[in-house]
């Protein structure tokens, strides 16, 4: 990257991942390519890894997937020997929410805030991957949330809504949706999402409506967990990954999940947010959300009268960024 764009071609090589010294011989090949391509020097090596690690120092821990590293590599510092650049490693989530703050959905809305004359600008934003896992990334007022131990933002252990007894990427993940349409259906072929998506769709052969039912309880358990975020980092949602691009199975449901209501002690019911989530990739959706919600009242005993937002605005959205899809015209 330089100046925000992409500079060179991509390249992909197969992770290994059985001996350490494969894997790092991978890592190294592949820098080595990326470096070939490029005219000025390199400054720094910037990339995502999975966790658990210690990012700040460039350590990976012991990854589930990937046998070799035990006991604590030293990533960073190994590339920063044999690059003599800094490196900078962190986890998918996180960068791809840095990255839809700085250059994609955060700035995108506030584009057709500022267009459709709504005074109100976002600087908050929580981004969700959806695939392998459910990962997650908060950035506030441009600043990435790391945390004090580097361990911010897990919302794929939070507690599942329908099987308590599980972490919520049990049911939020490609394997949530492989296994919630097995069971409706009863059909064994190893299909993947994007068949599932067809078969919702009706553009393939299968269970129609089971097909539906597996992204929609995708959606539900995924708004569960997004709503709880939201009660406490008020922004933005923007969602990516995999199996974003199903979105209009996912959206309606996770959309009314976010807006159910609860019980307090009395019975009375409260709105599971204090804001209203809407579905920015629905265009009557999108509409409502831009129409500023202000109203003025007056201040007692004078004649002033002053701003009152009655209920804020939380929109839900795909990835924006540019190379990644085509602009939303709003």
């Amino acid at each position: 990257m330089c100046g925000g764009k992409p500079i060179v071609a991509p390249y992909r090589l197969p992770a290994l991942t059985e001996t350490l010294e494969d894997c790092l011989n991978q890592l190294v090949e592949g820098f080595n390519h990326i470096k070939s391509q490029c005219e000025q020097p390199c400054a720094a090596i910037s990339f995502a890894f999975p966790g658990p690690a210690d990012y700040v120092h460039g350590v990976i821990g012991d990854l589930p997937n990937f046998k070799c590293f035990r006991g604590g590599v030293a990533l960073g510092p190994f590339l920063e020997k044999q690059f003599g650049v800094p490196v900078f490693i962190n986890n998918d989530g996180w960068l791809f929410a840095y990255g839809e703050a700085m250059a994609g959905a955060l700035p995108t809305v506030n584009q057709w805030m500022e267009k459709h004359g709504n005074t109100i600008r976002y600087h908050n934003l929580i981004g969700i991957t959806l695939g392998t896992g459910f990962g997650c990334g908060i950035v506030i007022n441009e600043t990435l949330l790391l945390g004090d131990n580097g361990q911010a933002s897990n919302m794929w252990c939070f507690r599942n809504k329908k099987y308590t007894h599980w972490t919520a990427e049990e049911s939020v993940s490609i394997r949530a949706v492989q296994r919630v349409y097995r069971e409706l259906s009863n059909d064994d072929r190893p299909l993947s999402p994007k068949d599932i998506a067809d078969i919702a769709h009706g553009i393939a052969e299968g269970d129609q409506i089971s097909a539906r039912r597996s992204f929609a309880e995708l959606g539900e358990i995924a708004g569960d967990s997004i709503a709880t975020a939201c009660d406490l980092i008020d922004g933005i949602v923007v969602i990516g990954g995999g199996i974003a691009h199903s979105a209009d199975l996912i959206f309606p449901s996770l959309v009314k999940e976010m807006n159910t209501q609860l019980k307090i002690h009395s019975n009375c019911l409260v709105n599971r947010l204090p804001s209203k989530a809407f579905n920015l990739e629905d265009e009557n959706s999108r509409r409502e959300f831009l129409r500023e919600d202000l109203k003025t009242v007056q201040v007692e005993g004078t004649t002033l009268m002053v701003p009152y937002l009655q209920m804020g605005h939380i929109g839900i959205m795909r990835s924006c960024l540019a190379f990644l899809r085509p602009p939303v015209i709003c």
